[in-house]
């Protein structure tokens, strides 16, 4: 059972930004993305009051994502971006994603906090950052 309610155009949007956005991190970089984006449609809280769809989410402004931005997100999505991106709408969660609503690539080491959020972990190129569960108790 799905925990966002989505169609299939949102299923494969879904698909297209995890692929943009994480790559060459694999299908595990790419599903911890695709949790974020989850996260961020349940969370109503902090920045993501409001938001309630993948559409909604993906195309957020500001503080969207940096792929919507970029020619590679706007290819078709392969059969193995949907089947990932079926999997996270249908509640898998993979750490350091787990509970995030953010995430970026640094240069170097990850900061402990990013725009006061704390990190939860990296995974290969990229850092992620959940919000406290006190502030957004939805993802949790």
């Amino acid at each position: 059972m799905a925990v966002v309610a989505c169609t299939d155009e949102e299923v494969r949007l879904l698909a297209r930004l995890m692929r943009a956005e994480a790559e060459g991190d694999g299908k595990l970089g790419m599903l911890m993305v695709g949790n974020v984006g989850v996260n961020r449609c349940i969370a109503d809280c902090l920045d993501f009051r409001g938001i309630r769809t993948i559409r909604q989410m993906v195309f957020q402004s500001p503080g969207g994502f940096e792929a919507v931005r970029k020619g590679y997100f706007y290819q078709r999505a392969r059969d193995t971006d949907i089947q990932l991106a079926r999997q996270v709408i249908r509640g898998w969660r993979y750490h350091p994603a787990t509970n995030s609503l953010w995430f970026f690539k640094p240069a170097g080491e990850c900061p402990p906090q990013w725009f006061n959020q704390w990190n939860a972990g990296r995974y290969k190129s990229h850092c992620f950052y959940a919000p406290s569960q006190s502030d957004c108790p939805r993802v949790y």
